[in-house]
């Protein structure tokens, strides 16, 4: 017996360790959401289903840790409006949540995990324009070579017809930076894409710095980076295994959603501020 509960209290341990329910339907491949494998992440997490993406939240770094969609080369067919109007959850408790004052002369950009440009109906627009949904990133990178990334999954969405896609953050080092002394900022950002029909998948990762480098991943490469497992019931040799994946050059302007536009507001930003 006194063998037994150790190994019980391990397998309990473990089991809830790798659980993971989730209640936002259609949007995570066979409806299984990504397992937390680093306790410290866990800590203060919510997940929250919106009408074209679900995100999982951390109340300690006040930013998403992944924003989860289902793409489709019918469903980005449909075009909304872009409508910038930036807003705190109301989901969220205030002491774990973001607010616009946190991103007020930080020197980031709110950036989108789930992007605008991925959501076709004024819903979904307003929704993917909560600070549950952005993280401090820095504004060339958003506008360059993430910008690209983002117009380079739509574009092998068309391809491919369905791709499941979960974008997230990592937070490296025991230095990471603040912003309003609350909302972390990542060292890097990512974009997983599982393609269903081939059972294949491969991950864009770049550093959060004004740079246009970045890296194609394997998933088990990722999972080993992020302490996320991301798609529970992708087989271990696809994992290890590194799809093939767009360069990302020459797919900035890909939709209303891109450099220019990100630009135009950024210095409409920065002539506010230094009126005000």
């Amino acid at each position: 017996m006194k063998l037994f509960l150790p190994l019980l209290s391990s397998f309990l341990l473990t089991t809830a360790l790798y659980s993971a329910p989730t209640q936002c339907e259609g949007l995570y491949y066979t409806n299984e959401a990504p397992d937390i494998l680093n306790p410290k992440l866990q800590i203060k997490t919510k997940e929250l289903c919106y009408s074209g993406f679900a995100i999982m939240h951390s109340g300690l770094s006040r930013t998403p840790l992944w924003a989860a969609e289902h793409l489709t080369k019918e469903g980005l067919r449909h075009k909304s409006k872009r409508t910038n109007d930036f807003h705190p959850e109301e989901q969220l408790s205030t002491d774990e949540r973001a607010e616009l004052a946190d991103y007020a002369r930080s020197g980031y950009d709110r950036g989108h995990l789930a992007p605008a440009a991925d959501m076709g109906n004024k819903q979904a627009q307003h929704e993917c324009f909560t600070l549950a949904n952005m993280v401090p990133q820095n504004s060339e990178n958003n506008r360059g070579i993430w910008s690209a990334i983002e117009g380079a999954t739509r574009h092998l969405t068309k391809q491919k017809g369905s791709l499941y896609v979960i974008t997230g953050v990592i937070f490296n080092g025991s230095q990471v930076k603040r912003i309003g002394g609350r909302v972390l900022v990542p060292t890097k950002l990512y974009k997983a894409i599982y393609d269903p029909a081939r059972q294949a998948g491969a991950a864009y990762i770049v550093t959060n710095a004004p740079s246009n480098d970045y890296e194609v991943l394997s998933i088990a490469e990722l999972e080993k980076q992020s302490g996320v497992r991301l798609f529970p019931k992708m087989s271990q040799s696809a994992k290890e295994d590194a799809m093939d994946l767009p360069d990302p050059q020459g797919y900035h302007g890909n939709s209303y959603n891109n450099t220019t536009n990100k630009d135009i507001m950024y210095l409409i930003e920065k002539l506010l501020k230094r009126m005000f």
